[in-house]
């Protein structure tokens, strides 16, 4: 293909336009489900207060405030991600281990079978290392590129 039609490809389909656009729709996206998140947070929150008239189910409130705790972290990962264009991996995985934990005390460890703990325990076993290890991730990343760089010769 020719430059000059290449050239007229491009500015006929103005791709820095359609990916700016398509930012600020992904934006629009993110901005609704953080409102979406901080109304069902508040409704929540005020669910959890309405049941203190009642007799205190101390399971219910215990998993009412790890909810509203994991809601607000995603709250956070949305704002994190709207300010950085990029999503945290260590708060990811914390929500994801509160989410599972919480799931155990709201059901309690002698009613779940013994193959979904087991399941449970190698999947927080994993989360566990993804976190541990995301301290060295940049080191070991930086280490790959210079050894992928000392393999390779400069052509002469």
């Amino acid at each position: 293909m020719p430059k000059r039609i290449i050239i007229e490809v491009n500015s006929w389909f103005k791709r820095d336009r359609i990916v700016q656009n398509l930012e600020i729709f992904q934006d629009i996206i993110v901005i609704s489900l953080c409102l979406g998140l901080f109304c069902v947070m508040l409704i929540r929150l005020a669910d959890m207060f309405l049941s203190f008239l009642y007799p205190l189910d101390l399971r219910q409130v215990t998993s009412d405030i790890l909810f509203i705790l994991i809601l607000v972290e995603l709250f956070r990962l949305l704002l994190d991600y709207l300010q950085e264009r990029s999503i945290s991996v260590g708060a990811a995985v914390e929500i994801t281990i509160v989410s599972a934990l919480r799931e155990v005390i709201l059901r309690g460890v002698l009613e779940i079978p013994r193959d979904q703990i087991f399941g449970l325990s190698v999947f927080l076993l994993v989360l566990a290392a993804i976190f541990l290890a995301l301290p060295w991730m940049p080191l070991l990343l930086e280490q790959v590129k210079v050894t992928n760089h000392e393999t390779v010769e400069p052509e002469s």
